[in-house]
């Protein structure tokens, strides 16, 4: 039987055990989720990638497979992010997740309807920030994480948050087995999340050839880009990344319009509605214009890897993990042993002082 470890996470959220499945886009559906959940993480939506109407259904979907606390995951700058909060509540579902800080209405909003909202920040006063607003925990990514990231290690960045708030911090980045748990949580750590070791799952619908090409990769087969989206995004190093860093401005930001184009068709978005997504970005995150016009790169080159397992003409966001990783369990299996290990290795910790003091 696997052992139960309590935190303020799992309190919190009324989980079983501390391991949160991050809401990676075109990852992170129905399949994925609802298993994290019945294994007792959490597992979290990723709607940035969604329509309004996709995720209604994702999260109808997941509730017929799951009856466990799930989450959500919004782009809080989105122009349509205050209906998508109106879903979550209306769906009574247990968590809003931000990749941008919501702002403080919103999470007042979200608060006062029973929904916990746990932000990602990438430093310490960005969480001063969030947990001031009233968020009810944070996730920390260090730059081990895949997808956008920052240049500290979790090992830094950690515990510089854990020392700026008193609310429950999740610890994401590097992070794959009971080793990494435990750590996390003798930092000081509520638990931790992991999105490319769930990725590498059976549940996972990320197509089998591509997994195969993250599990061929070693240790220092991933780079931090911004030839992607204008932003520093940690991926697979393959050729086309590598045409990508030797590409001039103008090529990139063409490739970028014409992605945009081709988003907005698969979408059914507006040309305004883009824009004013565009000019949320900008302000929200200081970007210049040619960055909010690469960040169009995004989804679709996320896409055709991670849904049409195109790895010739698609980017496969990954964690320095994807060098470490060697199998494809299931979610259950994966969270077992996780926590199954990670409680063998906080008792061996407890028998090392128990030794001293026997030895005194």
């Amino acid at each position: 039987m696997t052992p139960a470890i309590r935190t303020p996470l799992t309190e919190l959220v009324g989980i079983q055990h501390p391991i949160v499945q991050t809401g990676m886009g075109w990852v992170a559906g129905p399949s994925l989720v609802s298993a994290t959940s019945n294994a007792g993480g959490l597992g979290i939506l990723a709607s940035a990638t969604m329509t309004f109407a996709e995720l209604e259904a994702a999260v109808a979907k997941t509730k017929a497979h799951t009856n466990k606390p799930f989450g959500v995951n919004i782009r809080a700058d989105a122009t349509d992010a205050p209906e998508r909060i109106d879903l979550l509540i209306r769906e009574k579902v247990a968590v809003a997740s931000f990749a941008l800080a919501p702002k403080q209405d919103l999470i007042a909003k979200l608060k006062d309807a029973g929904v916990v909202v746990i932000p990602s920040i990438g430093a310490a006063k960005h969480a001063v920030k969030v947990a001031s607003w009233g968020a009810d925990a944070v996730i920390v990514q260090g730059g081990e994480g895949g997808g956008h990231t920052g240049p500290v290690a979790t090992t830094l960045l950690l515990p510089s948050v854990l020392d700026a708030v008193d609310i429950p911090v999740v610890a994401a980045g590097g992070f794959f087995d009971g080793r990494g748990l435990a750590a996390a949580l003798a930092y000081g750590a509520a638990g931790v999340a992991m999105g490319t070791r769930f990725l590498l799952t059976r549940e996972s619908t990320v197509p089998d050839a591509v997994k195969q090409e993250y599990l061929s990769r070693q240790l220092q087969d991933t780079v931090v880009s911004v030839k992607v989206d204008g932003m520093p995004h940690r991926v697979l190093n393959t050729e086309l990344v590598q045409r990508l860093e030797q590409s001039g401005r103008w090529r990139g930001l063409s490739a970028a319009v014409a992605n945009a184009a081709r988003f907005k068709g698969m979408t059914g978005m507006k040309w305004s509605t883009l824009v004013r997504d565009g000019l949320a970005m900008r302000k929200q995150k200081d970007l210049t214009w040619s960055q909010v016009v690469m960040a169009a790169n995004t989804p679709m080159l996320l896409r055709a890897g991670l849904v049409e397992g195109d790895t010739h003409a698609g980017v496969l966001a990954a964690g320095q993990v994807t060098g470490i990783i060697d199998d494809l369990p299931t979610c259950r299996e994966l969270i077992d042993r996780i926590v199954t290990d990670a409680a063998a290795r906080i008792d061996a910790i407890a028998a090392l002082k128990a030794g001293t003091a026997a030895g005194d």
